[in-house]
């Protein structure tokens, strides 16, 4: 369960990076510009990506390694 935690963090983080970065420097990159719904709010889901990575890192952390 730790090694999903982790997995999932990271690919939280790299995602919300992309997005940020692609709404800074219109480098098309990363999955969060894609989606329609998002329109105007890439920003705050790429920030709420970065918190999510983060948190489940700290979720990772605190789990007993098996």
């Amino acid at each position: 369960m730790k090694h999903a935690l982790e997995i999932l963090g990271f690919l939280a983080l790299v995602q919300g990076v992309a997005g940020l970065v692609h709404e800074f420097t219109d480098w098309n990159w990363g999955l969060v510009h894609r989606f329609g719904f998002l329109d105007g709010y890439e920003v705050y889901a790429s920030v709420a990506l970065l918190v999510l990575g983060v948190a489940l890192f700290a979720a990772a952390g605190s789990r007993k390694s098996v």
